[in-house]
């Protein structure tokens, strides 16, 4: 059986992931899941929208489950009742599968059930995971971690990703190409989340001396900017750059100036019809093997993937 947890507050879109991947009649198969809601504690439920949700006030079901599913949480701050803890990491020792959408990983981490392990969640939350649960291993960048029987999922629509690697594990991957099919979905995406973390607006410090040196490399990436040419332009020795390069920006000239010409291209690419070519080339990534090599290494898929996913065309 799958539970599923719900709480007041409850975030509709994660739980309503769980509910149709899980809990929805698929009677093409010979066997599926049976599905239960649990309140996470006493009280009405009410949901994002409007919805109050009427559920099963028992966490003793949770022990007859096979997998249990925290749809997001209220809170990276909001405390965790100690019987949901309690429950969680009995069934979990009973040898259920325990897993988290988006937030919901701050439920998992509460319980005790994370330590020592690698986890992830959206990325608005890696900071606060790690800072609030330094015994455990963040990875900012996957859609999903599987690790000894505790899954955990990056924001919101990645745990459909999290929900169809499960089926699959269960039912093969031809069931869960079916399933994918019919939520119009592929049935795995390749990359993590970097390809979605907005990118800031470039912003100089107050006072910082690299300011007009970073505004003047902006403006023209796609000419060759060695370590000699920057400290040149800014007046400096290549070993004093580097040393105001890691107090004021925290990396390296040449680290800084890969993600610029990134950070360039993925706006080429999102915001118009430019040929890749173009792109490479007004970026200053010397050759297209270099571009892609590159990209794919930082936003996690080739830019005609990138493209493809959110871009214009």
């Amino acid at each position: 059986m799958v539970c599923a947890i719900a709480y007041d507050g409850l975030c509709t879109f994660e739980f309503g992931i769980a509910v149709e991947l899980f809990a929805l009649p698929r009677p093409e198969f010979e066997n599926w899941y049976r599905f239960a809601t649990v309140k996470a504690e006493p009280g009405p439920i009410r949901a994002l929208g409007g919805i109050t949700l009427d559920a099963d006030d028992n966490l003793d079901l949770l022990q007859e489950a096979s997998l249990i599913i925290v749809p997001g949480w209220r809170g990276a701050d909001a405390p965790v009742p100690e019987p949901l803890c309690a429950a969680l990491r009995a069934a979990y020792n009973n040898g259920a599968r325990v897993a988290s959408i988006c937030s919901g990983v701050f439920v998992l981490a509460a319980a005790g059930l994370l330590s020592g392990k690698r986890a992830t969640t959206h990325w608005r939350y890696t900071d606060k995971l790690a800072d609030l649960y330094p015994d455990l291993t963040v990875d900012p960048d996957v859609l999903f971690v599987e690790n000894d029987r505790v899954f955990t999922s990056a924001g919101s629509a990645a745990g459909l990703d999290l929900g169809l690697h499960i089926i699959r594990q269960d039912y093969g991957a031809q069931v869960a190409a079916s399933v994918a099919r019919r939520l119009v979905l592929p049935a795995q995406r390749d990359g993590g989340q970097r390809q979605f973390v907005p990118r800031p607006e470039p912003k100089a410090r107050v006072g910082s001396g690299l300011a007009a040196l970073q505004d003047q490399i902006r403006a023209s990436l796609n000419e060759d900017w060695s370590i000699e040419r920057m400290a040149s332009t800014a007046a400096t020795s290549g070993r004093t750059l580097a040393r105001r390069f890691h107090e004021e920006a925290g990396t390296t000239p040449l680290t800084w100036l890969k993600g610029e010409r990134i950070s360039r291209a993925a706006e080429l690419l999102e915001n118009g019809s430019i040929p890749l070519p173009d792109v490479w080339e007004s970026c200053g990534f010397g050759s297209a093997e270099t571009f892609r090599r590159e990209f794919r290494k930082t936003m996690g898929v080739p830019p005609v993937r990138y493209r493809e996913r959110l871009g214009a065309l």
